[in-house]
């Protein structure tokens, strides 16, 4: 572990709500200039992929949380600042998310390893690249730590690391935190979001997507039952947590991974913090400051970078 820069929040972010919610209302970094790709997936479906690209060794794929998009402040911070670190950057997209609905009754999900795995081999397919690291955050980073440990053998050579950021590690327990009346508004915002999916997808499959009552569903554990779980094969909500928690594949991860939570974060509980006692793997380091709540860590000394951005591209800076 190299030294890292201890994190302060700023005087006027002094709760972990405003730490989570100030970011995404209030930062505006400048969006990089993406070059946009659509790639077609196995299962007759696409994924919108959107590079950075200048031809370095080196590429960062950088995955984003749940309903979110390559555009997200966080995102688009991480993007430029690892592109000023000297790294190529693909930001992709889940299914759904780059702007257009996908053509296949499925969403991308906290398992959905088939999409993170095209979208590395196709940018190494196209462009050999002999370095690769994975940037994830929230449920983006929960499916690239089961990416790396669920089928650890099938992961490419090439991919050398992971940094992730506000991970719930174990689903259950935080989708459980997220159900408390002091995550209401953020159950609120995740349940419209989803549900435009839902209606979308309901004009062509459906019998797949019932929606005439979806108001009534409030919880994660209420659309993970009613959609995620019988479009992916699970048999409830509880079973599609269970199997698709990244802290049950941590032993298996052969490469370097920082799990970079903060111990504030209103989404997690003290089971998303994993501890090597649990995991024994050595290569697997958790990174918990007190505060910066989820997806936050806005940082008064980073000149414009935020703190988590500063973290990433200083762990990943000597790989080769």
């Amino acid at each position: 572990m190299m030294d890292l820069p201890p994190y302060r929040r700023p005087r006027y972010l002094f709760n972990a709500h405003l730490e989570t919610v100030w970011p995404a209302l209030f930062r505006r970094p400048a969006s990089p200039f993406y070059r946009r790709e659509q790639i077609n997936t196995a299962d007759d479906d696409f994924l919108d992929l959107d590079w950075l690209q200048t031809g370095r060794k080196r590429l960062a794929v950088v995955t984003h949380g749940l309903e979110g998009d390559s555009n997200r402040h966080y995102v688009v911070g991480m993007a430029r600042a690892l592109d000023a670190a000297g790294w190529d950057v693909l930001a992709w997209n889940f299914r759904g998310c780059g702007g257009t609905i996908n053509r296949q009754p499925r969403f991308t999900h906290n398992g959905a390893t088939d999409d993170l795995d095209a979208v590395v081999q196709h940018a190494l397919g196209q462009y050999d690249y002999p370095v690769v690291a994975l940037v994830g955050f929230s449920m983006g980073g929960n499916l690239s730590l089961v990416y790396l440990g669920r089928e650890p053998s099938r992961v490419p050579a090439a991919v050398k690391a992971a940094v992730c950021f506000s991970v719930p590690c174990d689903l259950v327990a935080a989708s459980q935190q997220l159900a408390e009346a002091s995550n209401a508004i953020y159950m609120r915002r995740f349940m419209r979001l989803m549900g435009r999916k839902v209606f979308q997808h309901a004009k062509r499959f459906p019998e797949r997507f019932p929606c005439s009552d979806y108001h009534e569903l409030k919880t994660f554990q209420d659309f993970d039952d009613r959609y995620t779980a019988p479009l992916h094969g699970f048999r409830d909500a509880r079973h599609y947590w269970e199997e698709c928690s990244s802290s049950r594949y941590l032993s298996a991860v052969r490469q370097p991974v920082w799990i970079v939570n903060a111990c504030n974060d209103p989404f997690l509980t003290s089971s998303c913090f994993p501890e090597h006692r649990h995991h024994r793997n050595h290569r697997v380091n958790l990174v918990a400051p007190p505060h910066g709540g989820h997806c936050g860590f806005s940082w008064a000394h980073g000149k414009g970078r935020y703190w988590s951005e500063i973290v990433a591209t200083r762990l990943l800076a000597d790989l080769s």
